[in-house]
């Protein structure tokens, strides 16, 4: 195929665009709306990650050191669990730390801090906060921990207590949660795209339909498929940047009035700065969506008419 059968073909699908009419219109605006549903998906998925990742990076497992484990002890256990691969990071907090932390928590409760004085020494344990990569893996580290004990040099545990078991319903939850959202949201994007290739090639095929008399003598002439089809595709193609232009304009408003109402019912999360912040991967997603939407539905509709 030559430069002039395409340019053919592109200037056919503008003029079966523009002849359309108001068919031409209402495709469009069925379209806009498709994609403005994949553009919803696609700042409803960025928030479920932001509220995920939130809840993920408040969930950890803490292990707490009997009071006469020396330091060295502990930042031995430090470094066997920074080497496994399942560990995102680790914070330690000696014992010295953990009552300024607890004088400071309890600044205002006078009797508490009374009683602590009276105890004339530190009863807090020093602790490692250690947290995952994935909320899943806790279970691993936490069995390293009891497979591999750690000892003093009087072969005795200096590991106090893991708070594993308190926090293990959170952390299977925040898993299931995490799981399911990845499988509903996939499965959600999947039902949209077939329902858009529908909505779309239901549409599309009332532009073919007027120009079905159009078709048939240019099947009687010996016109290829190829021929026959082209400026219809590019008709679709046309009306997919058109609907994706428009729905990438109307984000703009959209967007910031949401962000400015909703930043703080989201922990945070400011949809217009998400859009701004990630516009190039939002209009390729949206334009691809509208161009293949476009095209497959169009290639679908004139199937029938390309029948001998």
């Amino acid at each position: 195929m030559n430069w002039m059968e395409i340019k053919r073909m592109i200037i056919g699908g503008m003029k079966n665009f523009m002849r359309g009419g108001a068919v031409s219109v209402a495709t469009v605006i069925i379209m806009t709306v498709t994609l403005a549903i994949i553009g919803s998906l696609i700042f409803l998925s960025a928030l479920l990650s932001f509220t995920l990742n939130a809840i993920k990076d408040k969930v950890n497992v803490s292990v707490y050191f009997v009071t006469t484990a020396s330091e060295s002890d502990i930042f031995s256990v430090k470094d066997q669990l920074e080497k496994l691969p399942q560990v995102e990071n680790i914070t330690y907090t000696s014992s010295d730390d953990a009552l300024a932390n607890f004088r400071a928590r309890h600044a205002s409760d006078q009797l508490t801090l009374q009683a602590l004085d009276e105890l004339g020494g530190n009863p807090l344990d020093a602790s490692l906060e250690v947290r995952a990569k994935d909320p899943s893996e806790y279970d691993s580290i936490v069995s390293f921990l009891e497979a591999s004990p750690a000892l003093s040099t009087g072969n005795s545990s200096i590991i106090d207590r893991i708070n594993y078991t308190q926090n293990k319903d959170v952390i299977d939850r925040l898993s299931l949660a995490i799981k399911a959202t990845r499988e509903v949201g996939f499965a959600v994007v999947i039902l949209f795209a077939i329902a858009s290739i529908l909505i779309a090639f239901a549409t599309i095929r009332l532009v073919i339909y007027t120009a079905k008399d159009e078709i048939a003598v240019m099947r009687l002439v010996g016109a290829s498929n190829i021929h026959i089809q082209g400026p219809f595709v590019v008709t679709g193609v046309i009306t997919g940047i058109v609907a994706a232009v428009l729905v990438l304009l109307l984000l703009w408003p959209a967007t910031w009035y949401v962000g400015t109402k909703t930043s703080e019912w989201f922990g945070g999360f400011n949809v217009a700065s998400y859009y701004s912040g990630n516009f190039t991967f939002i209009f390729c997603i949206l334009m691809l969506s509208g161009i293949m939407l476009g095209a497959v539905a169009s290639v679908l509709a004139i199937r029938k008419y390309l029948k001998v």
